[in-house]
């Protein structure tokens, strides 16, 4: 459990990082995301199902599939669905409020400079 923690999302080279409000992995979690500019290359799925809402900046948002949606500041929130394959790029910074279901056990990203898909569980632990 997380209260009032400020740390990095999404591992050590991810470009963002959330002030945690509170996560309880198996219930939910509220946090406000920073979102520093570029990403890192990797797609990656996630463990939770979100809801979100761009307060400032801009973000893209590229779909392993191909296509890829520009993101604005809007009170419309975000849905991505734990299965979405994605990769989330800011231009400048970007702050996100976000509210995240409970955590399944696995999640995956695919390294596109190895050609290479990874499963991973909680504390970002590769499953063999």
């Amino acid at each position: 459990m997380k209260l009032f923690r400020y740390m990095k999302d999404g591992g050590p080279e991810s470009h963002v990082a959330g002030f945690f409000f509170v996560e309880i992995k198996s219930l939910f979690s509220v946090v406000l995301l920073h979102f520093g500019s570029g990403s890192r290359e990797a797609f990656h799925t996630h463990a939770f199902d979100a809801v979100s809402w761009l307060l400032s900046g801009s973000l893209r948002e590229h779909h392993i599939e191909g296509n890829r949606v520009w993101y604005r500041p809007s009170w419309r929130p975000i849905f991505t669905a734990r299965e979405t394959f994605h990769k989330v790029t800011s231009r400048g910074d970007s702050w996100v409020l976000s509210i995240r279901g409970p955590w399944a056990p696995h999640w995956h990203e695919y390294l596109p400079s190895e050609e290479r898909y990874v499963t991973l569980t909680h504390g970002r632990r590769v499953v063999a």
